[in-house]
């Protein structure tokens, strides 16, 4: 991956070429772990940097979920070894895979943020498609978006109530759960089915 996107994969010394236009547009030195601005940066230039930064980092998640998507279809039997090498965290790198998955490039929003898709990420398609519009054209944040869709699952009727099953929990297994939903800004029952899909992926 540190090839495709033109990274540098030497000490933190090195400069990173992943914002080209940055540096060459703006004499910006980008490093591993630094980002210098020239002292004269204008109000205008310092504002399109953060507007192309902002892009960058948006896309980073989709980049990285197809990445591996790519790696676990294409190369079943090593990518879990080559992904070892990163220094990106497993967790984080199944959650990017699996909302990848659950959404081809052409039903990804560029309007919305990934995090926007993560929050019904575990709906059906057309309920996703139906939430998404509705953020896009009411500019809901993430927050707004997850809030309006636990509203609806909370509801007798909601998307969500179709069907089900019973199980036997304790208190302290539905406290974990619900904190575990909370980190990944999910209603419970989102984050469960979300949970369960991936485990029936990966097994």
């Amino acid at each position: 991956m540190a090839t495709a996107l033109g990274l540098s994969q030497n000490s933190e010394s090195q400069p990173l070429h992943a914002l080209p236009s940055l540096s060459s547009q703006h004499n910006i030195v980008t490093l591993r772990t630094s980002l210098t601005l020239p002292e004269k940066t204008s109000l205008q230039a310092w504002m399109q940097i953060g507007n192309q930064l902002s892009s960058v980092h948006e896309s980073s998640a989709w980049w990285v979920g197809d990445w591996l998507v790519f790696g676990q279809d294409r190369y079943p039997d090593r990518y879990k070894k080559a992904i070892a090498e990163t220094t990106l965290d497993y967790q984080t790198l199944r959650n990017y895979a699996w909302v990848a998955r659950r959404f081809p490039a052409s039903r990804r929003r560029d309007r919305l943020s990934f995090q926007h898709h993560v929050v019904v990420a575990a709906l059906p398609a057309e309920e996703q498609d139906h939430w998404l519009e509705l953020a896009e054209g009411h500019k809901w944040s993430r927050n707004e978006l997850r809030r309006q869709v636990n509203a609806s699952t909370e509801r007798p009727d909601g998307p969500e109530r179709r069907g089900g099953f019973n199980m036997s929990f304790s208190a302290g297994d539905l406290t974990r759960w619900r904190a575990a939903a909370e980190k990944r800004n999910l209603a419970i029952d989102l984050w469960i089915k979300t949970t369960l899909d991936r485990a029936a992926h990966e097994s």
